[in-house]
């Protein structure tokens, strides 16, 4: 997906389902999407489970918002913050919201803010039900902004540490990710099967909302590709200052 620096994000933290140890990396994702003017964390900030939050709301500058606990087992938390996500919303304010929680009640939300045009990113744990990760235009799993990045959901090994990438191998080994790659280049590619790298990720964010390179051990799609070694990556400086653009191509290609 490509994004818009200059987009106006609003972010709304479920503090009852986030850790405060990730709200560094996960502001740090945000400014890759836009820039935050509203920064909400929703919570019963008068009991005991909320207090490693103080820390982080005084150093991002995130304001609290005070949700009691009125009955045992309704979350009076989840309602508020969707109060204020439907206020912000009416307001014309915002170009997206950044929803951060790994509660499925937050479905609707998403799928309500994106019916009115705006963008939804998701930040939420692995163990995030499907529906509101796919009810999502990006989701970022928050293992990924931490010390560990996990192996994709589908395998049965443990998390990798940053840096120890998955093998070319088992990439090779992986048919849904081959399929989704190559869909994506082929679907973008030009007479010569060249296709830009960006157009390419975004097709695939579309499809699969919660993919990520670093879900393999790897910082950029780009490494991603290259690691597979199915693919042949070109990178092609146009000129006048602009940026390099990197394009794949399918190896089994013809020339």
């Amino acid at each position: 997906m490509a994004s818009d620096t200059s987009a106006k994000l609003a972010v709304l933290i479920d503090a009852d389902n986030a850790s405060p140890a990730a709200v560094e990396g996960l502001l740090a994702e945000v400014a890759k999407y836009g820039t935050a003017h509203v920064k909400r964390a929703y919570g019963d900030w008068t009991g005991t489970s909320l207090r490693g939050w103080k820390e982080q709301l005084l150093a991002q500058s995130i304001q609290p918002v005070q949700q009691f606990a009125h009955t045992t087992g309704k979350n009076a938390t989840d309602a508020a913050m969707i109060i204020d996500a439907m206020d912000l919303l009416y307001s014309g304010r915002f170009d997206g919201f950044c929803l951060v929680s790994s509660d499925s009640d937050f479905t609707r939300l998403a799928a309500r803010i994106r019916e009115s045009g705006l963008t939804v990113y998701g930040f939420g744990e692995r163990k995030t039900p499907k529906p509101f990760v796919v009810a999502c235009d990006k989701f970022i799993y928050i293992e990924n902004l931490t010390l560990i990045a996990p192996v994709p959901a589908s395998s049965t090994a443990p998390a990798l540490p940053i840096g120890l990438r998955t093998p070319a191998a088992r990439l090779k080994g992986d048919t849904a990710l081959v399929n989704l790659l190559r869909n994506a280049v082929e679907a973008n590619s030009d007479d010569d099967g060249w296709a830009r790298l960006t157009n390419v990720g975004q097709v695939i964010t579309k499809q699969q909302p919660d993919f990520d390179a670093r879900n393999y051990g790897y910082t950029k799609l780009s490494d991603l590709m290259a690691a597979t070694n199915l693919f042949d990556l070109d990178r092609r400086v146009p000129g006048d200052g602009k940026p390099a653009v990197v394009y794949a191509r399918d190896k089994r290609r013809p020339g």
